[in-house]
């Protein structure tokens, strides 16, 4: 196999395969990314056994073929090179060379037949949908960081996505709070049982789409397959049965107020340089007045007042602060509406107006 191309083309791609590959396989054949050359194109792809990647970039192939090599220093090389054409080639199955154009210099990897490395799995053509890219992106950002990590409750542990009467749904909690985002896509979508996906995939469609176009995605029983651009990415599912969210989500809440956004994250973010391990802030309420303040300790406390609408009783909410800044940050509008009835039941945080999704907090034990 031989084979050339600029550094930058081939050095985004294969930076994405090294986030796929586990660093627990190390000097494995799962260390490995693929690399198979024909027809003036490069087939890259990693897989750690439950994520897989595959991309095709165009290059100059003089001498068809595959081989692995370990992705680490394949990676680490190219970074350390400037941009220029460099010609890669394996030796005799055993060294795969990198050799830049521009400098006296080649390095040589090791390598791994091709036929050892794992195949990835697979979905009929006909099991793909389609979604708009920008929207799929947006109901990621709305709800990833939602997502628990206990592993105990592995069933929490990815995003929960249904077909709700032809609305894309997605739906993430950690057991303390709850994202949930409804989306009418625009599309026909099929009929499909309610599936958890694992962060890492979401995390990876976010990064890597270009927002524009469409995304096509299939799903089997126990894997998910997204297609983009020049990327092609599947996942293994999590097993289990997501908890009934809708318990959660409060009917009617006797309360509410709204407040300035990026007022209330610049407070917050004040605020939260005092909080300790315990991230509470208080939030006191009172007419037309919202007071941020963290607890008393050995390196002193932090207060600050901010306007908002409000016309009920004096009230006292204790909040983990990340469970009310993770939200501001992914809502877009300037204004956003906080309802809630008693001081220790869910608190429910929307857009002004309201928008498609939706966040809800459990509040902190004021005397914790």
């Amino acid at each position: 196999m031989r084979f050339s191309c600029e550094r930058d083309s081939i050095l985004k791609e294969i930076s994405i395969a090294q986030e796929i590959i586990s660093s627990r396989n190390a000097l494995s054949i799962l260390s490995n990314v693929l690399l198979e050359a024909e027809g003036d194109i490069l087939l890259i792809r990693a897989t750690d056994l439950k994520v897989s990647f595959e991309t095709r970039i165009p290059v100059e192939v003089h001498e068809a073929g595959k081989t692995t090599t370990f992705c680490e220093k394949l990676s680490g090389i190219l970074k350390t090179l400037p941009s220029g054409e460099i010609e890669f080639s394996e030796q005799e199955g055993e060294r795969f060379i990198i050799a830049p154009r521009f400098k006296k210099i080649d390095f040589r990897l090791k390598t791994m037949a091709a036929d050892k490395y794992p195949e990835v799995q697979r979905a009929d053509e006909d099991a793909f949908f389609e979604v708009p890219q920008k929207e799929f992106n947006q109901m990621i950002s709305q709800t990833i960081f939602a997502v628990s990590d206990d592993e105990t409750r592995y069933f929490m542990n990815g995003v929960y996505l249904e077909n709700s009467e032809g609305n894309l749904l997605m739906v993430a909690t950690d057991g303390k709070r709850l994202a949930y985002i409804r989306k009418d896509t625009g599309t026909e979508l099929p009929d499909f049982s309610p599936v958890i996906i694992p962060p890492k995939i979401l995390s990876l469609v976010k990064k890597l789409s270009s927002g524009e176009g469409m995304l096509s995605m299939a799903l089997t029983e126990k894997h998910v397959f997204m297609e983009f651009d020049n990327q092609k990415i599947s996942s293994a599912l999590i097993e289990g049965t997501f908890p009934n969210y809708q318990r959660v989500i409060p009917e009617n809440q006797e309360h509410s107020l709204t407040v300035n956004r990026n007022e209330l994250n610049e407070a917050l973010r004040r605020v939260s340089l005092m909080v300790e391990r315990s991230r509470r802030v208080y939030v006191e309420l009172s007419e037309n007045l919202m007071v941020l303040r963290s607890d008393e300790s050995d390196l002193g406390t932090a207060r600050e007042e901010i306007p908002c609408d409000f016309s009920g009783p004096e009230t006292v909410i204790a909040l983990n602060f990340t469970y009310l800044s993770d939200p501001l940050r992914v809502i877009s509008a300037e204004e956003i509406l906080v309802q809630f009835t008693e001081t220790t039941r869910a608190i429910s945080i929307n857009a002004v107006p309201e928008e498609d999704y939706f966040h809800i907090v459990m509040p902190m034990n004021l005397n914790e």
